[in-house]
């Protein structure tokens, strides 16, 4: 069989060993039909057959983001971007200076703040946005998307006041008269979820910017999470519709919630299971993040020794949602990031396993920020991903950040442990989390091989011992993801047989000092054997 494109180079990594080696990928319409050594390619050549000489650049499978919040993060790229904001006065006259812009906007939509990084970590109010925004309704998101910054004419057209009650896990702030603040936290952000409500032409403007930077990045499938705290973002029927329409250019695997009602993830499972739009299992929340404090820890917070965070549910709820999901053959992933919802994680798993009896169910526990030692093996023996967003050590992990100050020495050892879990056999894959952080997988690379920040500080890296190679980090970009939606056969590595997805990086990363890691930018994107992204 011909090949109607053939990549070659000198560098092509292939996910099936641990380096890369001079050689070829020969693709005819949507299937790689070959590969191999130099030698071998005049076998695939016609007359017809469109041959790219990459030089030493490497040339490795499309990139899988497992953990990434598709439709959020097209939002946070098509409205006030407010990551960048050092105060609460500054962020609230970014938004009105995006307002003021966007002058025909029903709502002020803005994301990315944290307070975390303002000056004394105070919470913000509506009291700042008022002053710049006083008609208009204005609702930021924070960085994490577990929470809401809401000024008084937002208040007011979504109905919250004093007597809205809060959800389980959610917190309306009151100021000292027991008046909304415009502060809403975790599962309480639900009540904003209308304010996100586009017209088509709209969404088709934010889906389509968001399929060319997953296109720009190498990033050729991904993990929709769509379920967030109390609320779900993202639409599978719309993403359908860019299906039918042949411009979904990265491949969607996503998660619906775990509830109780399995009706309706059993028509989303018979409904959506195509090449390039697959249901791919459940999600719920066990917890928050430490360094807020709603991380679920086995001991008490360091520098707040009466808190040991909690869970959204009772560990009865979880038990019993698991269990029959479980039973009825559906993959779940739990957010746990704090030790102690890691535990309760791989326990409730365990039950499963108990009463329904071991099975290849490729149950997942997300982000683990923290885990304790003991548990580390516990991930191999029962067959439980970790799904890590290596990223995410930038958030608060290095020297004089927060989560020394959380954890203590001593814990904070055992944060983002890729190193350890991967010493145990734990099946590993990667994301980034997007929006929460950046899309570019080389940030997540960079991060895994280094523990880094890009200054280059700490120095020799934030827990050296957790370290991974070059190697391994794509691997887990990629096979390592494939297999966490049960695609292995189909994608994750370079193989006669597979779906032709590939990426060309504009260097060879395995001969690049690790900091040039961070500038290495993308030039060539294939899905389905087609160039959907060329630099």
């Amino acid at each position: 069989m011909k090949a109607q494109k053939i990549i070659k180079s000198e560098a092509v990594f292939t996910g099936t060993s641990p380096l890369p080696a001079p050689g070829f990928v020969a693709i005819r319409e949507d299937k790689l039909i070959g590969c191999g050594p130099p030698s071998e390619l005049e076998s695939y050549l016609d007359a017809s057959t469109a041959v790219h000489d990459m030089g030493n650049r490497l040339v490795m499978a499309g990139f899988h983001d497992f953990h990434l919040h598709f439709f959020l993060g097209a939002m946070f790229e098509g409205f006030c971007q407010l990551t960048y904001g050092v105060t609460e006065e500054e962020t609230a006259k970014m938004a009105a200076i995006y307002a003021v812009n966007h002058p025909n906007d029903e709502w002020v939509l803005g994301f990315g703040w944290h307070h975390v990084r303002w000056p004394g970590q105070k919470l913000p109010s509506r009291h700042s946005l008022d002053r710049y925004l006083p008609h208009r309704p204005a609702i930021l998101l924070n960085e994490e998307a577990h929470s809401a910054w809401l000024n008084t004419a937002a208040l007011q057209k979504l109905g919250i006041d004093r007597h809205t009650p809060e959800p389980p896990f959610g917190r309306i702030e009151k100021d000292e008269n027991g008046d909304p603040t415009g502060f809403l936290y975790e599962t309480a952000v639900k009540y904003v979820t209308q304010a996100f409500r586009f017209e088509d032409g709209l969404k088709d403007k934010l889906m389509e910017s968001m399929l060319k930077k997953t296109a720009s990045f190498g990033i050729t499938s991904v993990s929709d999470m769509l379920p967030l705290p109390g609320y779900t973002l993202g639409d599978p029927a719309f993403y359908r519709s860019f299906e039918e329409r042949g411009k979904l250019t990265t491949r969607i695997h996503f998660l619906d919630v775990l509830d109780g009602n399995l009706e309706r993830s059993l028509s989303f499972k018979e409904t959506y299971q195509s090449d390039r739009l697959q249901f791919s299992g459940l999600k719920q929340f066990l917890d928050g993040v430490p360094l807020t404090y709603t991380g679920f820890l086995l001991q008490p917070y360091s520098d707040r020794p009466l808190e040991k965070g909690g869970t959204i549910y009772e560990f009865e709820q979880y038990q019993k949602w698991i269990e029959d999901a479980d039973r009825e053959g559906f993959r779940v992933r739990l957010h746990a990031c704090g030790d102690g919802a890691v535990r309760m994680g791989l326990d409730l798993f365990e039950h499963a396993a108990g009463v329904n009896g071991m099975r290849d169910s490729r149950h997942t526990i997300e982000h683990i920020e923290v885990c304790h030692p003991s548990d580390f093996e516990r991930f191999q023996e029962l067959g439980v991903i970790a799904s890590i967003q290596p990223e995410h050590l930038t958030a608060g992990s290095m020297d004089s950040h927060a989560y020394v100050d959380r954890l203590g020495s001593e814990r904070s050892k055992y944060t983002w442990p890729i190193g350890s879990l991967q010493k145990h056999g734990a099946p590993i894959a990667f994301g980034t989390d997007f929006p929460i952080v950046d899309l570019n997988p080389m940030l997540g690379v960079y991060r895994a091989v280094t523990r880094k920040h890009a200054d280059g500080s700490p120095q020799g890296g934030w827990n050296p011992g957790e370290k991974i190679s070059i190697g391994d980090a794509l691997i887990h970009y990629t096979k390592s993801s494939a297999y966490g939606n049960f695609r292995e056969k189909e994608l994750g590595t370079i193989e006669a047989g597979k779906k032709a997805d590939l990426v060309v990086l504009d260097r060879n990363l395995f001969e690049v000092e690790p900091e040039e890691i961070l500038e290495a930018e993308v030039v060539m994107t294939l899905m389905d054997g087609e160039i959907v992204y060329g630099n």
